[in-house]
């Protein structure tokens, strides 16, 4: 179901202020894709003009989503925990004694990875196209936040209650295998060719790296203080978390694995993303009710007033604006990059979580042979 929510003098104004932020113009502007937790949908945002223009609905409690490099899949996964004999809802197309054959020996699977057979999670497989579920998959838990493979062969789901990730191939819908890494696994990053994944685990202080080759854990990084959410620099030399428990955002060295600097923002910081040109990484601060700007190059610290709780946070490339969210208000503010100035709001229904990006430029598949990809 598409619906409008703004009345046209709203669109126009905020076309007007689109063309200002993005000088590439409306064609580069992305949609957004938006989980929106016990509203039980995703939501699609067109950055152009900053409004919804299409919902997802039958996704339980979503926080974590992940897009395809190509644009055309979205990944979800759901917090909420059900029986293990309890199979899913059945997608629309399909008969149930088909339904059940298909879950049957996932959930088997699952159990005997996740050493239980009470609870399961779910993940959700949509068409960001039609916006529709195409398949439901048994994890061995609830998913905190998601991401796909570069080569979109692959659903990777962080479970905090077992401290590891699932791995399910998207072309069977299969659950390929679980990867431990470490207490309340919580966030989880690719670099740029998908040979290497990086995984926060918030209960020891740890970073995890996965090699995707062989899906096992290289090293872990000691960053301290719940490492949360993560963001690469666009030459993949510097990985930078934000600590919680010290209300920093640390910069760590890929190389040797050490931390290299650490840039105070105020309590409970969360979301976290980096500006188009790299410049930049932008923090909401949820103790704090403000959005940080910190200036890379010179350690410089910038922040603008936003409340109440900002909390996740993506930046909307080709626009010049960061989308943030509020953990108690069902809204999105809209910020630009440039010069940390609130440009805008937009009504939602329930909590935005991990947001993601659509209809971006896509990115070259790449094979196993590059280094990523490889079977479980």
């Amino acid at each position: 179901m598409i619906r409008c929510i703004l009345h046209r003098s709203c669109v126009t104004a905020a076309a007007t202020l689109t063309l200002a932020l993005a000088p590439l113009g409306l064609s580069a502007a992305p949609n957004v894709a938006v989980p929106t937790g016990e509203a039980h949908r995703v939501l699609i945002i067109d950055s152009a003009i900053d409004r919804i223009v299409g919902e997802i609905d039958g996704i339980n409690n979503s926080h974590g989503l992940a897009a395809a490099p190509d644009g055309n899949r979205l990944y979800a996964g759901s917090l909420e925990m059900r029986a293990a004999a309890q199979v899913p809802p059945k997608p629309a197309g399909i008969s149930e004694d088909e339904h059940r054959a298909h879950h049957a020996p996932a959930a088997e699977a699952g159990a005997q990875m996740a050493g239980s057979v009470d609870l399961r999670g779910t993940a959700y497989q949509i068409d960001s196209s039609d916006r529709r579920i195409l398949r439901q998959i048994d994890l061995p838990g609830p998913v905190h936040h998601a991401l796909i493979t570069r080569d979109g062969r692959y659903g990777v789901s962080t479970h905090p209650g077992g401290g590891n990730i699932s791995v399910v191939d998207l072309d069977s819908g299969e659950l390929a295998g679980v990867v431990a890494t470490g207490p309340v696994a919580n966030y989880v990053i690719s670099n740029g060719d998908g040979s290497r994944l990086w995984v926060s685990n918030t209960g020891n202080g740890t970073v995890s790296e996965i090699d995707t080759s062989r899906w096992i854990v290289r090293r872990n990084l000691l960053v301290d203080q719940a490492p949360e959410h993560m963001v690469l620099s666009p030459d993949e030399s510097s990985l930078y978390v934000v600590a919680n428990g010290a209300g920093q955002v640390v910069e760590l060295d890929i190389d040797s694995g050490e931390v290299v600097r650490r840039h105070p923002v105020g309590q409970d910081p969360h979301g976290l993303d980096i500006s188009d040109d790299g410049s930049q990484l932008y923090v909401s601060v949820m103790g704090a009710n403000r959005l940080a700007a910190i200036q890379l190059a010179t350690g410089v610290i910038r922040t603008l007033p936003l409340g109440p709780a900002p909390y996740h946070l993506v930046t909307v490339k080709d626009t010049g604006k960061i989308y943030v969210s509020s953990r108690r208000d069902p809204k999105l503010w809209v910020v630009s990059q440039r010069d940390l100035q609130l440009v805008g709001e937009i009504p939602i229904t329930g909590i935005g979580h991990q947001m993601a990006l659509l209809n971006s430029a896509p990115e070259a598949a790449v094979s196993p042979a590059a280094g990523q990809g490889g079977k479980p």
